[in-house]
């Protein structure tokens, strides 16, 4: 045991899940704490009978009270473990191939060892999330680790999101090391995006996709396309790539669709093929619905309806919604590319929505391929909440 750390003791019968190697520790589990731990110092878990379990980030303001930053109880947690961690990350990187791309995760926060960082490589710099009060503590090492780490040409960090809130930290956004104008452009399966990730979502670009949007070529030549959520092309890209015949791509934001017609520009493809329609994607599929349109292709790829589980019940109807009128949007033999992100939505419950879709729908369809995030956003074995992207590929018969 680490005797100089605050020490958190659980309650009896609420270790199981930390001897199981799950990294968060919730507030409800916690019997007493010795010390006057800060925000984001590091403690020391341990058992009711004081048997040391885990080396963890405090965060007294959110209902994840912990984090475990390693489950061997003699580590100490200093510059020299963030750089191993780093250095980690990086390898295993190298080990999965990424020459097909110049963007990518580098670092997948808890799947890394790295609780509430998050870091996606865009060409020659990195986007940096800091989302944990543990991440929060020790940023300063982070980033100075990070300009030494495959030599970035910029760091931009953008600790913009809600759940900095819940842990009581305060948004944070700009340029940490270097600059670069914007957007930038980056390559992915011999297709280029522009990326501006200071207005964009979450980092700017969707890396967890790239697979996915590969996927999507085998399926849409020659066919006609509807690209619901689109955000800055990166479906409508690929299916332009593979020789859709058409295209209607949607989404809400005015900026994100600005960047796809760029990037459609960026690619040499036809702009005539596409048909670009900001709007309320329930409503305009109702309106679709309505006028009798089909398409052989649609792809669902949504923002995250239930970010925890108290929103699963909203989200399962919002889910089941979109996906049955897809389903009478769709051709006879159509294929349908649905996807859910949301955490409090697990595969088994995904399925159970997109299959009471279809027999809503009145529509007979299998499933073909079950899709999950790209390989550079590992899924720790024993963090089955890193698993969060959850796709299947339906074809309506």
């Amino acid at each position: 045991m680490t005797n100089s750390l605050p020490i958190i003791r659980l309650k009896e019968g609420r270790e199981r899940s930390i001897k199981k190697q799950h990294p968060w520790i919730f507030s409800g589990a916690i019997k007493e704490i010795i010390g006057n731990p800060d925000i984001g110092d590091t403690v020391q878990i341990v058992e009711f009978n004081n048997t040391p379990l885990a080396i963890a980030a405090f965060s007294p303001h959110s209902q994840i009270a912990a984090r475990v930053w390693t489950f061997d109880s003699s580590q100490k947690i200093d510059k020299n473990f963030i750089k191993e961690k780093i250095e980690q990350a990086l390898i295993f990187r190298k080990k999965i191939n990424l020459s097909h791309t110049n963007a990518y995760r580098l670092i997948h926060a808890e799947s890394d060892n790295l609780p509430g960082i998050i870091v996606d490589k865009f060409n020659t710099g990195y986007v940096v999330q800091i989302l944990s009060a543990g991440a929060e503590k020790w940023k300063d090492t982070l980033f100075e680790i990070l300009q030494n780490t495959d030599t970035p040409s910029w760091i931009y960090e953008k600790s913009t999101d809600e759940v900095r809130v819940l842990e009581n930290l305060p948004l944070r956004e700009g340029f940490v090391f270097g600059n670069t104008d914007l957007p930038i452009t980056i390559n992915e399966n011999g297709i280029q995006y522009y990326v501006n990730f200071a207005e964009g979502q979450k980092t700017g670009f969707y890396n967890d996709q790239r697979e996915n949007r590969n996927l999507l070529q085998k399926f849409t030549k020659d066919k006609t396309v509807l690209d619901c959520f689109s955000y800055t092309g990166g479906f409508t890209l690929n299916a332009l790539a593979a020789g859709a015949k058409e295209i209607v791509s949607i989404d809400s934001s005015q900026e994100a669709l600005k960047i796809l017609e760029q990037n459609i520009a960026l690619n040499n493809f036809s702009p005539d093929k596409v048909e670009i329609l900001q709007e309320d994607v329930f409503k305009i599929l109702r309106k679709f619905r309505d006028q009798a349109k089909s398409f052989d292709v649609i792809i669902l790829d949504p923002p995250k309806f239930a970010p925890t589980n108290k929103h699963v019940t909203k989200a399962a109807r919002a889910y089941k919604d979109i996906n049955l009128l897809a389903f009478k949007l769709l051709n006879p033999g159509g294929t349908l590319f649905t996807f859910s992100c949301s955490g409090g939505v697990d595969a088994k419950l995904f399925q159970q929505i997109i299959a009471g879709a279809a027999l809503d729908a009145k529509v007979d369809a299998a499933i073909s391929h079950r899709m999950t995030q790209s390989a550079c956003h590992p899924v720790s074995l024993n963090f089955l909440e890193g698993d969060y992207l959850k796709g299947l590929i339906c074809h309506k018969k």
